[in-house]
């Protein structure tokens, strides 16, 4: 006698497209940190910058501090990386609770560390003033963000600390989509261009507009996922005239 057993149940839709959104994610991340990291902590800069990669030629000739802070940038920011989609996995959290609380402790340090360092960067950035307002400004959003979910989550207000941790890896991510949206910016340029000297241009005209481009869809991406969650939101409001109908630029929660 045979005993039929009934099929395994399909996961709902939006917990696979979930899954698959939390694997792109992580994937982009191991692999941005990886290949950010590793050759700054296996060359040196001048060693780079001859080679041109990355953002040596930036900073080689900066002043010591400079240099120092470029290094804890890069270190903080691919451990931030490393760590921050894990801890958006549910089973993690669930399951080994004190883990997650170390691994969140860690990823907070990281991006205190690499925040700070970001700002210390900021004005000798390779873009100028676009650089330093755009750089500079999402270094300031990434600490910010990060001390709010560290205060929400020690106060007990663990739908409040979800909310802006999603927005503080929003900005975290943003190392990620620089890549791309360079990449992008360079690729519809590429067939309009003629010789290394063109493509140099091409490359100095793409990353021209991702000190902003790189983390401001992010943020929107990011506040769309908090609303969809049910989690507390932004919104512009004053409280002192709530009560009338009026509204001024001033964003607090829901």
């Amino acid at each position: 006698m045979t005993i039929a057993t009934a099929p395994p149940h399909p996961l709902p839709v939006r917990t696979r497209r979930r899954w698959a959104g939390w694997t792109a994610v992580l994937l982009t991340s191991l692999a941005i940190a990886a290949y950010s990291v590793t050759p700054y902590l296996t060359s040196s800069l001048r060693a780079l910058t001859d080679e041109g990669f990355g953002l040596a030629s930036a900073y080689v000739d900066q002043p010591a501090a400079v240099r120092a802070a470029f290094y804890v940038h890069v270190v903080g920011g691919g451990l931030a990386l490393l760590l921050g989609p894990w801890q958006f996995w549910a089973g993690l959290r669930r399951r080994l609770p004190r883990v997650h609380r170390w691994t969140g402790r860690t990823y907070l340090t990281a991006v205190g560390v690499g925040g700070v360092a970001s700002l210390v960067m900021a004005p000798f950035n390779s873009v100028g003033f676009v650089g330093f307002f755009g750089f500079g400004t999402l270094g300031v959003l990434w600490l910010w963000t990060g001390w709010r979910g560290y205060r929400a989550i020690r106060s007990g207000d663990v739908r409040a600390h979800q909310a802006w941790m999603i927005r503080n890896f929003a900005c975290t991510f943003a190392a990620v989509t620089l890549r791309a949206w360079t990449g992008l910016l360079l690729g519809i340029q590429i067939p309009f261009v003629d010789g290394g000297a063109g493509v140099e241009a091409a490359f100095a005209n793409a990353y021209a507009a991702v000190p902003f481009l790189a983390w401001l869809p992010n943020l929107v991406v990011a506040e769309l996922m908090v609303r969809r969650r049910g989690l507390p939101a932004l919104r512009i409001v004053d409280p002192a005239m709530q009560a009338a109908g009026y509204a001024r630029t001033e964003v607090v929660e829901r």
